[in-house]
C-alpha cells in the first residue's frame, strides 16, 4: 500500500529555498511511489495557540480555534509520513511553521496516539556560512527535541546554505540528499 507523504512548506516563499528542498524531497518520494500532498502554510489562516486548554479537556471536540488548522489536523492523521520545511529566521524555524507546531498541541484530541506510526523529514535553509551561527542548528535542534519529547522519529535531514530564492538548486549534493530523503521515506 502506497505510504501518503504530508508536505508542509513554513517559508513564506513558495519558490524559496526550502520550498525547493521540500519539492526534491517529494521528487524521491513519489518515485518510490508514494503518495503527496504539499500545503503551503503561507497562504492559510492558522491563529496562533490561546492556550485555553479546550483540546485537552475531558470529550474534547479538538481545538477551539476554527481556521485552516481543521483541515491541516485531519490530513496529518490520514498521512503516514511529515515533511516539515522551513527557512531559518531569527536564529529558528519560520513563523508559519512556529504557529503550525504550536497548534499541534490540540492534535490528541483528535485522535488517541495521533503520532503513532509517524515518521518525520526536515528540510532547513539558512543565510551564512556555517548551520551553527546562522541559527539552523537551533531549529533542528528544536525539531529533534520536539518529536523526540512525542516519540515520533525524525528520519532525516537537509540542510544548506543560500539565500535568493532557488539558488540551492545549485548544490547538486544537498539537492540528492534531499531526493534520497523522500526516496527512503516511501520506502519506510
Amino acid at each position: 500500500m502506497a505510504k501518503k507523504v504530508l508536505v508542509l512548506l513554513g517559508s513564506p516563499r513558495r519558490k524559496g529555498n526550502s520550498a525547493v528542498l521540500a519539492e526534491q524531497i517529494a521528487k524521491g518520494a513519489k518515485s518510490g511511489k508514494a503518495k503527496v500532498e504539499t500545503i503551503f502554510l503561507q497562504g492559510k489562516n492558522i491563529t496562533p495557540c490561546k492556550a485555553c486548554m479546550s483540546c485537552r479537556k475531558e470529550g474534547s471536540n479538538g481545538c477551539s480555534l476554527q481556521d485552516d488548522m481543521q483541515e491541516i489536523y485531519l490530513k496529518l492523521i490520514e498521512s503516514d509520513k511529515w515533511v516539515i520545511a522551513s527557512p531559518v529566521y531569527s536564529f529558528m524555524m519560520s513563523a508559519q511553521t512556529k504557529i503550525f507546531m504550536d497548534r499541534c498541541f490540540a492534535l490528541p484530541s483528535y485522535r488517541k496516539n495521533p503520532y503513532a506510526g509517524k515518521k518525520i523529514a526536515i528540510a532547513m535553509a539558512y543565510g551564512g556560512e556555517d548551520p551553527f551561527d546562522s541559527g539552523c542548528v537551533n531549529a533542528l535542534r528544536t525539531f529533534q527535541d520536539a518529536y523526540a519529547y512525542k516519540k515520533v522519529p525524525i528520519v532525516g535531514m537537509v540542510y544548506g546554505s543560500a539565500a535568493d530564492a532557488g539558488e540551492i538548486r545549485s548544490n547538486e549534493k544537498i539537492m540528492q540528499e534531499a531526493f534520497e530523503l523522500g526516496k527512503k521515506l516511501a520506502a519506510e
